[in-house]
């Protein structure tokens, strides 16, 4: 775990991929757990440690993730996501490349509780929402290709979804159309950059997190190191 930023109501983090952020029925040990045991030692602190979880990152996934370390921070940043008031910026790494180098994606999501995986319909269906992103482009190897994303809407899988919808499957991401898993289980997809008002002192909070230490992912990213200046 790698602390991107720290005050008395928030803590921003990065993930490493294989993480579970909150605990879930495989027992394993959470990123919230991890931060908890941070700040009882850092700080001395005695009993239990107070820890919001703002939002998550699916297992597989890499990046940053803002946790609240008070109950006013807790409901404000939740207030902040659900407004749409955080800017997120993801990159991902993709065999195929997008039909066009930059664009935005607007469809319809369903989510399938059952096999834990959302669907795409390009109209209106019941119990569907609606999700938008921008993508563009950012660099490309001999076989793959950076694509950075700012998420507009927060839905279900919508990145590993919406990209498949277009072709463009994120490497290692066998749910959603790649061919190949990656060995340790990740899939190329990494929450780079965050940035909001914080929801106390009202600062600019602006938390990037360094991309996986891999060849592929330093070879594409040192190709566009301007990706959090996309949007």
């Amino acid at each position: 775990m790698q602390v991107l930023y720290e005050d008395n109501h928030l803590i921003i983090v990065s993930k490493d991929a294989g993480e579970i952020v909150q605990g879930d029925k495989t027992g394993d040990t959470p990123l919230s757990e991890t931060v908890k045991a941070y700040i009882k030692e850092r700080y001395a602190k005695p009993g239990q440690v107070f820890l919001g979880v703002t939002h998550r990152l699916d297992r597989p996934v890499s990046g940053v993730v803002v946790f609240a370390r008070t109950s006013k921070a807790l409901t404000r940043m939740n207030n902040l996501f659900r407004d749409g008031k955080v800017e997120k910026v993801y990159l991902a790494i993709t065999a195929n490349m997008p039909p066009e180098p930059e664009g935005e994606i607007v469809s319809w999501l369903t989510r399938n509780e059952r096999l834990n995986k959302s669907f795409v319909s390009p109209v209106e269906k019941p119990g569907a929402k609606l999700a938008r992103l921008r993508y563009r482009l950012v660099a490309s190897s001999d076989h793959y290709h950076l694509i950075a994303v700012r998420l507009l809407t927060g839905r279900h899988h919508q990145i590993r979804c919406q990209l498949a919808s277009i072709g463009c499957p994120i490497k290692g991401d066998l749910k959603y159309g790649a061919p190949r898993s990656n060995p340790d289980g990740s899939i190329c997809l990494h929450a780079a950059h965050i940035k909001f008002e914080h929801p106390v002192s009202h600062l600019l909070i602006d938390a990037d997190a360094p991309v996986p230490a891999t060849n592929l992912w330093r070879t594409l990213t040192n190709q566009g190191q301007d990706f959090t200046s996309l949007y």
